[in-house]
């Protein structure tokens, strides 16, 4: 009698820093305010990150909530609140400063996101 018994999906590697210099995309295609979330493959392994872009400002963020370890966004580039003054997770509803990372409510207050170096130079937001 065969197995029916579908085998669970291998869980992807994760890495955590990026080498530099990467193109990510042109800075005009994100909004100000404005997010995007980029996933890159580095080796067999996966970075998951986004880009805020706030008062001509960019800064990148790991995609990881420092209070249970979700993505931030629950819906593609959804990262800001709706009129683009905060990130807010939206797992569990902490939000954060856009460009210190800073949580300033919900359940990780005085916590911090991981800051992924990314620059914007000659209207290209790459890795830094």
């Amino acid at each position: 009698m065969a197995d029916t018994a579908e085998a669970a999906p291998e869980e992807r590697k994760r890495v955590w820093k990026t080498p530099p210099n990467v193109p990510l995309c042109a800075e005009a295609d994100i909004a100000d305010p404005g997010s995007r979330g980029f996933v890159l493959q580095i080796g067999e392994a996966f970075f998951h990150g986004f880009v805020v872009r706030k008062d001509g400002v960019v800064a990148g963020w790991v995609d990881r909530c420092p209070h249970a370890g979700f993505p931030i966004a629950m819906e593609l580039d959804r990262y800001l609140t709706p009129d683009g003054s905060l990130i807010m997770c939206g797992w569990h509803g902490a939000v954060f400063e856009p460009l210190s990372g800073a949580c300033v409510g919900g359940p990780c207050a005085g916590g911090k996101l991981t800051p992924w170096p990314v620059e914007a130079r000659g209207g290209i937001i790459r890795t830094a």
